[in-house]
């Protein structure tokens, strides 16, 4: 965006017009998609209502709220997504930009070069969420899943949503948010975060193993059906099949083997004979 289009959106809060020479502009990712640190991430909707309030909202330090420690504003916000990112559990990363300043001053002139020098990036954003959401049965209350873990091929997280209000945002030292910080210095970390690598492996894995569970049971269905139907009626089961739950696969499955065995047990069942005496001469 053009310096000037820049300058007319910060000047909205500030009592006089300031110049480009008066003031410290930097771009800042807030929040993303990608499941944090403490197994939870924002959905789509969340971002979206983060987006329209953070706008205007105070920067400061460690969530310390008192008004000496405020130190920035922001002035503009945007919701981008990366489609060539993946989150964890599969979504295009999306993140929250904001775009803050400060007011030069002789007393800040050594956070501006710690911020230009990649020391102060890392931030941290404070809200209040309504809802949290267990990823892998939908509970918005407590229920037996354990966030990090892995459940039928699903990373188990919170999603947070239905955001009632924002705080501030901080610079901290270690976030919750692996990829929050100040845009400049952003994806020069020196590599991915090993927190969230372990998670992929993990779930890489998980979902490999259930992709073999899926081709055994299919494969089993087949064979049952194929001794037990016509061939354009197995044909037909098998397509209604598609992306069916590896759990109700199975179900699938030994119920068609229950009956099957009923078919076999009535075809081996000798038959009835009359009675010799109902036969006379």
């Amino acid at each position: 965006m053009e310096q000037s289009k820049l300058l007319e959106q910060l000047n909205r809060f500030t009592r006089r017009k300031h110049t480009a020479q008066e003031v410290y502009m930097f771009d800042v990712i807030l929040c993303d998609n990608e499941v944090d640190r403490d197994g939870e991430c924002f959905t789509k909707q969340a971002l979206e209502t983060l987006c329209r309030r953070f706008e205007g909202v105070t920067g400061i330090f460690d969530h310390d709220p008192k008004g000496s420690r405020q130190t920035a504003r922001i002035f503009a916000t945007e919701l981008v997504e990366d489609p060539a990112r993946r989150t964890a559990y599969g979504a295009a990363y999306t993140y929250l930009k904001a775009c803050a300043y400060m007011i030069r001053t002789d007393s800040n002139q050594d956070l501006i070069r710690e911020i230009d020098g990649g020391i102060k990036k890392e931030v941290s954003v404070s809200c209040a969420a309504k809802t949290s959401r267990c990823s892998v049965c939908g509970s918005t209350g407590a229920c037996a899943h354990e966030k990090g873990k892995v459940y039928g091929g699903r990373l188990c997280y919170r999603e947070l949503e239905d955001i009632s209000d924002v705080y501030e945002w901080s610079f901290v030292a270690v976030p919750a948010q692996v990829h929050a910080g100040v845009t400049k210095q952003y994806g020069a970390s020196g590599g991915e975060d090993p927190v969230r690598k372990a998670l992929q492996a993990q779930l890489n894995a998980q979902q490999q193993a259930v992709a073999l569970a899926r081709q055994d049971a299919r494969k089993q269905i087949r064979q049952l059906l194929a001794a037990t139907h016509s061939k354009s009626a197995a044909e037909a089961v098998m397509q209604s099949l598609e992306g069916m739950e590896l759990a109700r696969l199975y179900q699938y499955k030994d119920a068609l083997r229950r009956d099957f065995s009923r078919q076999c047990a009535a075809q081996l069942q000798p038959g009835e004979h009359a009675p010799l005496d109902s036969f006379r001469m």
